[in-house]
């Protein structure tokens, strides 16, 4: 099942503009190894959805996955061969605003080997580039 959101306050949204570069979010936090995007997008619920089943599909059962990103802006689209008019159509899913720099996906409890492996396999789900990073350990 994909993801969406419980409820919202409106139920469509205005496109606007992704721009500058992640300040939040956008360091490991919760596992040892990370999957960050390079570029800024949307990233919809079936996409997110994808890479996790990638990731937890090749590590078998072992470490823990963690999804840093949720889907909470709709995105509408209006029937195919209608005419223009009559307001803006139903949401047709949903999407993650992605700024550059975000952390996308975490990984703990593997080897460094095993995680940019699993992270190779979901990078290429995703719409735009991304890179392996490791948590900073203060010194």
């Amino acid at each position: 099942m994909a993801l969406m959101p419980k409820r919202m306050k409106y139920r469509k949204a205005q496109r606007g503009k992704v721009r500058e570069k992640a300040t939040r979010g956008n360091m490991v936090s919760h596992g040892e190894f990370g999957l960050q995007s390079l570029e800024h997008g949307w990233l919809t619920a079936r996409q997110i959805e994808a890479g996790r089943m990638a990731a937890t599909h090749f590590l078998q059962r072992q470490g823990r996955v963690y999804i840093r990103v949720f889907p909470h802006k709709p995105v509408s689209r209006k029937p195919l061969e209608t005419r223009m008019g009559k307001g803006k159509g139903e949401p047709e899913y949903y999407a993650a605003t992605v700024k550059e720099g975000t952390m996308l996906y975490e990984i703990g409890g593997v080897t460094e080997d095993i995680a940019r492996r699993a992270f190779g396999l979901v990078a290429h789900k995703m719409p735009f580039r991304c890179r392996f990073v490791t948590r900073r350990h203060a010194v």
